[in-house]
C-alpha cells in the first residue's frame, strides 16, 4: 500500500471516529458549553507589543496555514517571499534568513537547499504546536546568537493528567484546489507520565489566480512526532521525542521542484522546578535534526530546457532537462539553563551549542562542503524595582567557526561575537497603559547561504566565504499598550543601524546571484493595532505594519522591503456562533533596489497596491466540536505580493513576472477537542 495513502487513511479514520463519539455524546455535554467559541483571529493577537504569544491551533484567516511561514505571514510585521503554494520564506520587518531565528521546542532545523527551497519554516506544521512566541528585535539573549530581527518559537506544552486518561484534538480541512488537511494530536497518561502522538498530512493541487490561470503550486507533505514523558512528581520532567516527515512541492518561481523534504528529529529534555529558595529551576535539552532534500525538474513537471529564476531559487542556475540534486544537513545542538530568584531579581543563565554539517550527493558519494559550530554563554536579569517599573537586561558571548570543505576553496573562519540589551518597562499608576524602551546590540555570523551560495564576494574576484563579514546590529525598540474596558491598543516601533549588512547582487541578464558583500544600512518601522468592543456582540480590530530600509553606503533603498500593510476585521458573536470579515489593504512599493536582494529573491520591479476581502463563520456545536468555514479573496482579485519569486519560463512566465496569488478560495474545517 502507498505509505502516503495509508497515513491519510489512518488520520481520517481516527478523526471520523472521534467526531462520531463527540456527536453521540452531545446531549451530555451541552450543559458545559464554553462561553467563548474560540473565535477565529483575523488581524493580530493583542498582548505585549514586544512579545506576541498565541496558539498556532487558533485558526487565522485566510485559509489555515500549510506551514510555519504561511502562519507567520498573518501576524503584523511579517511577510513572505512567495513561491506560489507552500514553503515560502518568512520575512520580519524586511529582514530575512538567519536574522530571524525559528525554533521548534528549543531546537533548530536549518534546511539543506543552497537557496532555501526548504526554509526552516517549511518543516513546521503549525497546528501540531501549542504555543507560538515571537520576540521582536535583539531584546533577548536566551535563544541563540545573532537574532537581530527577532526570535520565533513554536512549542509543545507538557500534557498534564490528574488521573489516568486521554486528551487531545483533531481536525479535518477541505478547501478549493483539492486541498485536504488532517491533523491529530493524542495524549494518554497519568500523573506519572504520558505518551503523546502527533500526526498531520496536507495535500493540495495547483491553484488558479483571479484571472482563472493555473499557477503551479501543488504540494503533498506529512509529519509524525512522538513524545514520551516521565513526571515522577509535579516539579520534575524527563521527556524523549522523535519525529519524521516528508513531502513534495511544485514551484511556479523555480526551475526545479522539491521532490523530497525528508525530516528526522530526536530530542531529550530534563526540567526540575522549585529546587530551592534561590536556585529555582534547571532545564537542559539535546536535539538532533536531519534534513534530506531532493530537487529536480522531472518528477513534478515535464522535463524541458529551464531558464529564468533557477531551480535553486534566487541562485538562478540554468538547468537542462532531467537535472536533479540531493543535499542533506545534519544539526546537533543543546542548551542548559538555570533560574535564580532572590528579592526582586530573576536571573536566567546558561550555555548553548550547535554543530551543523552540510553535504551534497554526487552519484553514490556524499561530499561534505561545510560544517558550522557555535558555543555561547548567556545571562538575562530582570529587576522589579517597584510595582510600576521593571528593568530587564541581558548579555551573551558566542564563539563561532566554520570549516570549508568545498572544491572552490578550503579553510576555516571564526569569530567571537558579543550581544546584549537593556530595556525599561513602565506601567502608569492611574491609566491602564504600559510603556517600554530598550536598546540592543547583536553580531551575526554569516550563515550557509551567505558564505556558500554566492558566486563571488563583492569585489567579483574573492570568494564570499573569504570576504563576507559578520553583521553588527544596534537597535532601539519602543512600544506601548493600552488596555481599557472597551478599547485596547498597542504600538511598537524600532530604529536601527546595521554595520556590514549582507547584501546579494544579481546579474541583470540571467537573474543569477553574482556577488555577496557588506554595506552599512539604516532600518526603521513599526507595527500598531487596536480593538474596540462596540457592543457585547460586535467588535472591530485593526493592525498596521510598516518597514523601511536604506543602504547608506550607496544611498539607495534596501531591497526586499515589504510595503505598508493594514488589516481591518469585524467580528460578531452570539452564543456559540461567530462571524468575521477581514479587509486586507497593501500599498504599492516603489522603493526598490533593482537586481539586489537575498539568496531567495531580488527586487525585479515596483509593485502595485491591492485590497482583498475575506470572511468566515464558526459554530461551536458543543465544548468538543467546532465547525467553521470561510471564503478568501471574495472579489476574486488578481494580485501578487511584492516579495515574490519571478515566475519560471518553463511555466510560461517571463523572467521578471511576479507569481499571482490565489483567486476566490473556499474552505471548511471540523475541529474536535477531547
Amino acid at each position: 500500500m502507498n505509505h502516503r495513502h495509508f497515513r491519510l487513511s489512518v488520520l481520517s479514520v481516527a478523526l471520523m471516529s472521534v467526531c462520531s463519539s463527540v456527536i453521540a455524546d452531545e446531549g451530555h455535554q451541552n450543559a458545559e458549553l464554553p462561553n467563548d467559541p474560540a473565535v477565529m483571529t483575523v488581524t493580530a493577537p493583542l498582548n505585549s507589543p514586544l512579545e506576541i504569544v498565541t496558539s498556532p491551533k487558533t485558526p487565522r484567516q485566510p485559509v489555515p496555514a500549510s506551514d510555519g511561514s504561511d502562519y507567520l505571514k498573518t501576524i503584523p510585521g511579517f511577510s513572505q517571499i512567495r513561491n506560489g503554494g507552500t514553503n515560502g520564506d518568512p520575512v520580519f520587518r524586511g529582514m530575512f534568513g538567519s536574522r530571524l531565528r525559528i525554533l521548534t521546542d528549543g531546537s533548530e532545523m536549518p534546511g539543506a537547499c543552497p537557496a532555501r527551497m526548504d526554509a526552516p519554516s517549511s518543516y513546521i506544521s503549525p497546528e501540531s504546536f501549542d504555543l507560538l512566541t515571537i520576540t521582536k528585535g535583539p531584546q533577548t539573549v536566551l535563544w541563540g546568537p545573532g537574532n537581530s530581527a527577532g526570535t520565533v518559537r513554536f512549542e509543545r506544552e507538557t500534557p498534564h493528567f490528574d488521573k489516568p486518561g486521554v486528551q487531545g484534538d483533531a481536525s479535518l480541512l477541505g478547501a478549493s484546489n483539492n486541498r485536504w488537511d488532517q491533523n491529530a494530536d493524542l495524549s494518554v497518561g497519568s500523573d506519572r507520565g504520558y505518551l503523546r502522538v502527533i500526526g498531520n498530512h496536507s495535500i493540495a493541487g495547483d491553484y488558479k489566480d483571479g484571472n482563472g490561470d493555473r499557477v503551479p503550486s501543488h504540494w503533498n507533505k506529512w509529519n509524525s512526532d512522538i513524545a514520551l514523558g516521565w513526571t515522577p512528581d509535579k516539579d520534575t520532567l524527563v521527556e524523549l521525542t522523535a519525529g519524521r516527515g516528508n513531502g513534495e512541492a511544485r514551484y511556479a518561481g523555480r526551475s526545479m521542484d522539491g521532490s523530497q523534504f525528508k525530516r528526522e528529529s530526536l530530542g531529550m529534555r530534563v526540567e526540575k522546578s522549585n529546587i530551592g529558595e534561590i536556585f529555582d529551576k534547571f532545564e537542559a535539552q539535546m536535539y538532533y535534526n536531519y534534513a534530506n532534500h531532493i530537487m529536480d525538474n522531472t518528477s513534478l513537471r515535464s522535463p524541458e530546457s529551464m531558464g529564468g529564476m533557477g531551480g535553486m531559487g534566487g541562485m538562478g542556475m540554468s538547468m537542462h532537462s532531467g537535472m536533479a540534486m540531493q543535499l542533506d544537513r545534519r544539526t546537533v545542538g543543546g542548551r542548559a539553563m538555570g533560574t535564580w530568584l532572590w528579592s526582586d531579581y530573576t536571573l536566567k543563565s546558561g550555555m548553548d551549542m550547535q554543530t551543523s554539517s552540510h553535504r551534497s550527493r554526487d552519484a553514490d558519494n556524499w561530499i561534505k562542503d561545510a560544517r558550522f559550530h557555535d558555543v555561547g554563554l548567556f545571562g538575562e536579569l530582570s529587576w522589579a524595582a517597584d510595582t510600576h517599573n521593571t528593568l530587564v537586561s541581558g548579555a551573551r558571548l558566542d564563539r563561532a567557526w566554520v570549516d570549508n570543505f568545498s572544491a572552490s576553496g578550503q579553510g576555516t573562519r571564526n569569530a567571537t561575537m558579543p550581544a546584549g540589551f537593556m530595556r525599561l518597562e513602565h506601567t502608569l499608576q492611574d491609566l491602564p497603559l504600559m510603556l517600554y524602551a530598550g536598546v540592543g546590540y547583536t553580531e551575526r555570523f554569516p550563515d550557509y547561504w551567505e558564505l556558500f551560495s554566492p558566486t563571488t564576494g563583492a569585489d567579483g574576484h574573492s570568494s564570499a566565504f573569504d570576504s563576507v563579514k559578520p553583521e553588527k546590529t544596534t537597535q532601539l525598540d519602543i512600544g506601548t499598550k493600552y488596555s481599557g474596558e472597551r478599547l485596547e491598543g498597542w504600538l511598537s516601533g524600532y530604529v536601527g543601524h546595521v554595520s556590514d549588512f549582507i547584501l546579494f547582487s544579481y546579474d541583470a541578464s540571467n537573474a543569477q546571484i553574482s556577488r555577496a558583500g557588506n554595506v552599512d544600512a539604516t532600518i526603521m518601522g513599526g507595527e500598531a493595532g487596536f480593538s474596540y468592543q462596540f457592543t457585547d456582540n460586535l467588535k472591530v480590530d485593526s493592525s498596521l505594519a510598516w518597514s523601511w530600509g536604506e543602504n547608506t553606503a550607496d544611498h539607495r533603498p534596501l531591497p526586499q522591503m515589504p510595503p505598508l500593510e493594514s488589516r481591518v476585521g469585524l467580528t460578531w458573536e452570539q452564543g456559540n456562533w461567530s462571524t468575521s470579515g477581514l479587509l486586507r489593504m497593501v500599498s504599492a512599493q516603489s522603493r526598490i533596489a533593482q537586481n539586489e536582494g537575498n539568496v531567495v529573491g531580488k527586487d525585479f520591479d515596483r509593485s502595485a497596491g491591492f485590497a482583498t476581502v475575506s470572511a468566515n463563520t464558526a459554530w461551536q456545536v458543543n465544548k468538543s466540536l467546532k465547525l467553521s468555514a470561510g471564503l478568501d479573496n471574495i472579489l476574486n482579485k488578481t494580485y501578487s505580493e511584492h516579495l515574490n519569486l519571478a515566475g519560471n519560463s518553463a511555466f510560461g512566465y517571463s523572467a521578471n513576472t511576479a507569481v499571482n496569488e490565489p483567486g476566490r478560495t473556499w474552505w471548511a474545517k471540523v475541529n474536535v477537542k477531547f
